[in-house]
């Protein structure tokens, strides 16, 4: 006799409500997705005690017909596809046919439906997916399905459920996925009596961010579109200042499905490079959208990971549109100030502020200036002391320290780059520093209080990022060179995109197992350089992303190590035109606003803000 045995349809039911339906925020998704599915405008969601004893999904959707919900528990039952070629095309959130049917298997259900064009509804009741009574109710149109005691049928299962305020949260936390996947719907989340969130469902996604995430997390979002290779992103991305130590705020969806992808989110990550720490991720709520037949979604029970047919331009997609969000629209961020008792801590802290001139002794002119490659003697003033009572020429502007007026020569641009990344300088006074770390700045609305080792920082990493973009010129020869190592698929990469990275200032020739660096970009030690080249060497073999990307990547993880180590040094006494020199680049590059490791360059105190603090408003 045969060890194989077909499973009668109960068992095989309970088997695949094992795949589908494993908790209730897996129930909660299943039945949100039908209820999107069927057109609905609003949606409410409630449960009780997590949703293990009670759950109530109603929606104003088409409905069903009396014939149609009693086929809908059944398996493989769906009206989304007929035949296999419709597999190519899927653009709705369910589609299996076996969401219904595992939940039936596993809880008493009952579902009221009614069509539009029908005079009465209809009311089915199930019990362990056996259909106990259909009959005619009076109903609105739409559709409501209430699950109560999951798996008390199946003991074993129900005992691996946590705690209710744990699957209370799991639901709450799918609900917040959907609502945020689909701003056009109206979603009201009810947990135990309490209105979690509701949703206006006015099509605007930030008000959503806001009615699901909260009023400041929404405040510090910013907006994200692109289209790059018929790939479509659209969305918000956090601010480098609205970051977290792990990755549950990353909402990422594929054509409005809630998705988990290593290439989608290594791209977000990749394009917040130079903006956050290394030990931080960004938060977003982005939505990808290509065409079907490039995504298989059936890959997982849950639909939750996606496999695409081309990774690079899916990664290049996000990248792009994130990276540019970023670079466009990034402010300094504002420190707010809260109402505290002054104590004798206070006092101290107070009595260590002073002004650029009085930190400055005889002994401290005499030390010579601090070196770095870009120091550019030509914008420092000429005579430190003197005063300027008139308004300045045209030909050069006022920066006020201290109350004086020093006049800068402020060159044209030299180049087309220079010119399109620094703005006209408006009026600002340095009024002194703290703790030989913290340049404070008085603008004409607010205070700037600028760190600046972060800000040198910044401003060297892009002064080297502008003479790379330029190409070669800028490279050193090496009389020694640099020989390193590289595996078989490294050397492929290389040869390939040798005239892409070498017009990046590293020239180098490939050996047979090795390649010698023969030029390095200026400001790049030979090590340096060394590095950079592995590192892009395995980005490109990984083929994740274009070669431009990857080597932007690649490069400014390399640059901003070494304009960390060329940058001013908080704690260190510096010279009055030092000081000068890095306020007047930060005020003509309004976007340097954090330094490359994602710490501020400077927070701002409004005047507005000081005025509440001291009660003047």
């Amino acid at each position: 006799m045969g060890i194989i045995n077909l499973l009668d349809l109960q068992v095989a039911n309970l088997i695949a409500a094992g795949e589908v339906v494993d908790r209730p925020a897996s129930v909660v998704k299943e039945l949100m997705e039908n209820a999107i599915d069927a057109g609905a405008a609003h949606i409410t969601v409630e449960i009780k005690n997590g949703g293990i004893s009670f759950i109530r999904v109603s929606d104003d959707g088409c409905g069903m017909s009396r014939e149609d919900v009693a086929v809908s528990i059944l398996r493989h039952a769906t009206s989304k596809i007929k035949i296999a070629p419709d597999l190519d095309g899927i653009q709705t959130l369910g589609f299996r046919g076996e969401a219904l049917a595992a939940i039936a298997a596993v809880s008493k259900l009952r579902i009221m439906t009614k069509r539009i064009k029908d005079s009465t509804g209809t009311l089915m009741v199930s019990v362990a997916g056996n259909i106990n009574d259909i009959t005619d109710i009076g109903s609105r149109e739409g559709t409501t399905v209430i699950v109560e005691d999951l798996f008390a049928n199946i003991p074993a299962r129900r005992k691996f459920l946590k705690r209710d305020a744990a699957e209370a949260m799991a639901v709450t936390a799918v609900v917040e996925k959907i609502a945020l996947s689909k701003p056009g719907v109206a979603v009201k989340h009810i947990s135990d009596g309490n209105v979690r969130f509701d949703t206006s469902g006015d099509g605007k996604l930030l008000n959503t961010i806001y009615a699901v995430l909260g009023r400041e997390f929404a405040k510090k979002m910013i907006q994200a579109d692109g289209l790059t290779e018929g790939v479509s992103v659209t969305g918000y991305i956090s601010s480098p200042d609205n970051i977290r130590g792990n990755r549950n705020y990353q909402n990422l969806f594929l054509n409005g499905r809630y998705i988990k992808s290593n290439t989608v989110t290594a791209a977000l990550e990749d394009a917040y490079n130079s903006y956050i720490p290394a030990d931080r991720f960004p938060c977003c709520v982005l939505n990808i959208t290509i065409h079907p037949a490039y995504v298989d979604v059936n890959v997982h029970p849950t639909k939750l990971e996606v496999k695409f047919s081309n990774e690079k331009i899916i990664y290049n997609g996000v990248y792009c549109a994130v990276r540019n969000a970023l670079n466009q629209r990034t402010n300094r961020p504002e420190m707010r100030l809260h109402g505290t008792v002054m104590t004798g801590e206070d006092v101290r802290i107070i009595n260590a502020f002073t002004s650029i001139s009085d930190n400055i002794t005889e002994e401290d002119e005499k030390k010579e200036e601090q070196v770095n490659i870009f120091d550019k003697p030509e914008l420092l003033p000429d005579d430190a002391g003197s005063t300027q009572q008139t308004e300045p020429e045209p030909a050069s502007r006022a920066a006020a320290v201290n109350g004086d007026i020093i006049k800068t020569e402020v060159k044209p641009a030299e180049t087309e780059t220079e010119s399109e990344s620094e703005t006209p300088v408006s009026f600002y006074r340095i009024i002194g520093t703290a703790f030989n770390a913290y340049i404070f700045v008085q603008l004409e609305e607010s205070v700037l209080v600028i760190d600046k080792h972060a800000a040198h920082e910044r401003i060297i990493f892009e002064e080297m990022k502008r003479n790379m973009k330029r190409g070669g010129r800028y490279s050193q020869m090496l009389m020694i060179p640099a020989e390193v190592a590289l595996t078989g698929i490294e050397h492929q990469s290389l040869s390939e995109y040798k005239s892409e990275i070498e017009a990046t200032g590293i020239e180098f020739v490939l050996q047979e197992k090795t390649a010698e660096i023969t030029a390095i970009p200026s400001g790049l030690t030979s090590g340096e350089a060394s590095d950079v080249l592995v590192a892009l060497a395995g980005k490109l073999s990984e083929n994740t992303g274009s070669v431009n990307t990857a080597r932007d990547i690649v490069f400014e993880r390399a640059l901003y190590q070494a304009s960390c180590k060329a940058a001013l040094k908080a704690g260190r006494e510096d010279s009055e035109a030092n000081t000068v020199w890095l306020c007047e680049q930060l005020m003509r590059l309004p976007d340097v606003t954090y330094c490359p490791h994602g710490r501020p360059t400077a927070f701002e105190i409004t005047k507005h803000s000081l005025e509440r603090q001291f009660k003047r408003i």
